[in-house]
């Protein structure tokens, strides 16, 4: 299968150690993943096991957004430069696409290996959001190269790209949290974890969004009585208190496959979910979905600040999926 996963949660809930968990259950079967931290707190490379030193010298996108745009306009006339290129602009004919196993400049110069037990994951990160960031502008442009990659991604049969988002408005603004097979929403068994799931449930309704909950942090059955009650079927695992996390957290982490049976079935469940909407792929839509934040975006900010209608960048006989040739693309 191929998948694009997103976890997503309030800051606390453990989103970023069960996307790191589900990274090493898919690298430890050696599947290909490619994993984004698009959390502008950057907590997946040390969750992976990077040291600070290490975590801190990851490459940011946000700050090879020129090369990135450079190669993913490709030769598409549509898109004049890429001054002009924003976080929504589609491909189309001409256009650079992008996947997971293929060495390109964009993985050269943002993704780093990371070498797990069975195998290794590219990592790649938004980049962390520091003072200088407080414009607007900034920080759009760091969440936008991702962004921007995930448009232009077609990821193949049995690959997997697993982002740690955040579930703040930003990503509902772009549309990112549209461009996803499988979303799940780590939800403490609280009234504020239960809250980010009401808000991402009612912008997922519209726009045909997978969303299941993992429910995290879970100490007795009154704790899982409480997030059923809340969130009904979407409901899909309950993780509780683990000792090879807490060793994983100290920098230690044991060997994976001592992971305790219970979560490591938890992230088998995971897997098996996501692999199962693979079926309920619709380029059209994922297209279509694209194009309208686009539009979205130009309308709102995008022309004013570019100074171009990039309404013009949208290419109507141009369909992504995982039929266009490698490389440069050709239309649908």
């Amino acid at each position: 299968m191929n998948m694009k996963i997103a976890f997503v949660g309030k800051g606390g809930s453990g989103k970023t150690t069960l996307s790191s968990l589900f990274v090493r259950h898919l690298a430890a079967t050696g599947a290909p993943v490619v994993a984004i931290d698009a959390d502008i707190n950057q907590h997946l490379g040390p969750a992976l096991g990077l040291d600070e030193t290490e975590a801190a010298a990851l490459p940011a996108m946000g700050e090879r957004l020129p090369l990135i745009k450079d190669h993913l306009r490709g030769t598409n006339p549509r898109i004049h430069s890429t001054a002009t290129m924003i976080k929504t602009t589609p491909p189309g004919e001409g256009s650079r696409l992008v996947r997971v196993r293929e060495p390109n400049p964009v993985y050269d110069a943002c993704a780093r290996p990371v070498e797990l037990d069975g195998g290794a994951v590219r990592l790649m990160v938004t980049g962390p959001f520091t003072d200088a960031d407080l414009g607007v502008a900034c920080y759009h442009s760091k969440t936008g190269a991702v962004e921007l990659f995930l448009n232009h991604l077609v990821d193949g049969p049995d690959e997997y790209v697993v982002v740690d988002m955040t579930a703040g408005s930003d990503s509902f603004a772009s549309g990112m949290f549209t461009r996803f097979d499988m979303t799940f929403l780590v939800a403490e068994p609280t009234r504020k974890g239960v809250s980010v799931y009401r808000q991402y449930k009612e912008y997922a309704r519209d726009f045909g969004v997978t969303l299941k909950v993992v429910g995290n942090k879970i100490q007795e059955q009154d704790d899982i009585d409480f997030l059923r009650a809340e969130v009904g079927d979407d409901l899909l695992v309950t993780v509780g208190r683990s000792d090879w996390v807490r060793a994983m957290e100290k920098g230690r982490p044991p060997r994976f496959d001592l992971l305790e049976e219970a979560n490591a079935r938890a992230l088998q469940t995971l897997r098996a979910t996501a692999d199962a909407t693979y079926e309920l792929r619709d380029w059209e839509r994922y297209t279509r979905q694209m194009v309208h934040f686009h539009l979205k975006n130009a309308e709102a900010w995008g022309n004013e600040r570019t100074g171009a209608d990039l309404a013009a960048q949208v290419d109507p006989g141009f369909v992504l999926s995982e039929d266009v040739g490698a490389g440069v693309t050709t239309p649908a």
